[in-house]
């Protein structure tokens, strides 16, 4: 069992590298510049953060 693990592992860091990224637009900017695939995913929290509005939100989900 402990070889199939090790395996899995080695597989792992010998495929190609593709990365999620959701934050600063320059870390994607840098990785590709870098010849690695990137993806951007444009996220911003439920209401631009703001807790009273996320609680009406999850009230009105209900």
């Amino acid at each position: 069992m402990k070889m199939n693990q090790v395996e899995k592992v080695t597989n792992l860091f010998a495929s190609d590298l593709s990365i999620v990224n959701i934050g600063l637009e320059g870390f994607h900017d840098s990785v590709e510049e870098q010849g690695i695939e990137s993806f951007q995913l444009d996220w911003r929290p439920p209401a631009g953060g703001n807790a009273k509005l996320i609680e009406i939100l999850e009230k009105l989900n209900r």
